[in-house]
């Protein structure tokens, strides 16, 4: 779904306008930086984080490509700081020294399409065309809606790297990229993405976000009334299904773990859900880790997120649960190539009794990804080795 002006207008912030004179004052001085390091590359995710793409990629040039001049930008007040710290140069995100290695990189690459000093001045430089830079998006997920925000017209963006065959060709031929700079090179945090859920017993539920509620604007009440979040059907039906005693029952007979972690733009309202069983936990960032949380988990249960093809690619049973489809297409992203009944990874539920239903079945089943959602799986995924670093490494070394 595409946002109007007015929309976005309602998103700046202060900060954002006094960016506009770090920019200024960082602008002449990079001029001089560029003769020294004129093959910087600056990798980030997002501001408080170093766990994604980016993260993967910045470990590999420092292990395996030391000669290549590289840094990553993070808040260094974040718990994430500790993983980069010592693996090369590291720049506080948002910062004036983040601006300036910004305008002087060669190369700007990023998980996120916001993941650079200041996502709204920089939205104005680049898609103006006044800032003219080589910006590589390694993506966050694999992209299955019709993300309009991700269309070249809104980025401009030198190369965008898809995971798999279905989403290359639907990027090519949609987001309207010149020929080329559209690539299939797999995901860099693939090649730490392996099982280690075997002996345990743990269903991981985790939902995506939900930008009307996440990013209000006075087009949010359009979907629903979200003066209060409790009052939204993304948080009833979720704590419904949290509080459910049938739910409850079967996790306390089994021993069977559950760990509840939203998106990370719903956790700010994390403390409003809560639980019924002692065998629930509600999980809070950054005290977990999702891609070690995918890992260690036998089930998941998620509504709309990419995170489920991750979780596919382990070949790990998972349910779909969703109770909002027609909202979340109208309020959010509007649909791909990717029809969750004909294409996904597990069964698509839409009542709560459904998806505890499901979740028995696939627990009693000795917890095993179906046949016919492993054929899906096998058909879906066009890399299955550890070389995803290498060539996104190689293929930004050709720009």
């Amino acid at each position: 779904m595409g946002q109007s002006f007015w929309q976005k207008l309602q998103r700046v912030k202060a900060k954002d306008i006094g960016n506009i004179f770090v920019f200024a004052l960082a602008l002449p001085v990079s001029a001089v930086y560029k003769r020294k390091r004129k093959d910087l590359w600056l990798i980030c995710d997002s501001e408080n984080e170093a766990r994604d793409n980016g993260y993967w990629l910045y470990k590999y040039i420092r292990e395996h490509h030391k000669e290549q001049d590289v840094m990553y930008a993070i808040n260094k007040k974040s718990p994430d700081y500790a993983r980069v710290k010592d693996l090369g140069p590291v720049v506080q995100y948002g910062s004036f020294m983040h601006w300036l290695y910004y305008l002087t990189a060669s190369k700007n690459i990023s998980s996120q399409k916001e993941g650079k000093p200041n996502a709204a001045v920089c939205y104005l430089l680049e898609v103006y065309g006044i800032l003219k830079n080589k910006r590589i998006f390694l993506q966050h997920g694999i992209t299955k809606d019709d993300v309009e925000f991700l269309h070249y017209k809104n980025t401009k963006m030198r190369m965008f790297v898809c995971a798999v065959e279905r989403e290359y060709q639907y990027v090519k031929e949609k987001f309207g990229y010149p020929d080329g700079w559209v690539q299939k090179l797999g995901f860099c945090r693939f090649d730490n993405l392996f099982d280690t859920s075997q002996g345990k017993r743990q269903i991981l539920v985790m939902p995506t976000w939900r930008n009307w509620i996440s990013i209000p604007t006075t087009e949010s009440y359009d979907q629903e009334d979200i003066s209060r979040f409790t009052d939204t059907k993304y948080f009833r039906c979720w704590n419904e299904f949290l509080c459910d005693e049938r739910l409850a029952d079967f996790l306390d007979k089994e021993n069977i773990r559950l760990v509840f972690y939203p998106h990370r733009g719903m956790q700010k309202f994390i403390q409003s859900f809560r639980a019924l069983s002692p065998h629930i936990v509600i999980a809070k960032w950054p005290e977990y880790d999702v891609q070690e949380l995918l890992k260690e988990s036998n089930l998941l249960v998620t509504d709309y997120s990419s995170i489920a093809m991750d979780f596919a690619y382990l070949r790990k049973p998972l349910i779909y649960y969703q109770f909002d489809y027609e909202m979340f297409r109208k309020g959010q992203y509007s649909e791909g190539y990717f029809s969750y009944e004909n294409d996904g990874f597990g069964k698509v539920c839409k009542k709560e009794q459904d998806i505890i239903a499901e979740i028995k079945d696939i627990v009693g089943d000795g917890t095993r990804m179906p046949a016919v959602y492993k054929q899906r799986v096998d058909e879906f995924f066009c890399y299955r080795d550890r070389d995803n670093c290498k060539r996104n490494y190689e293929a930004i070394c050709k720009l």
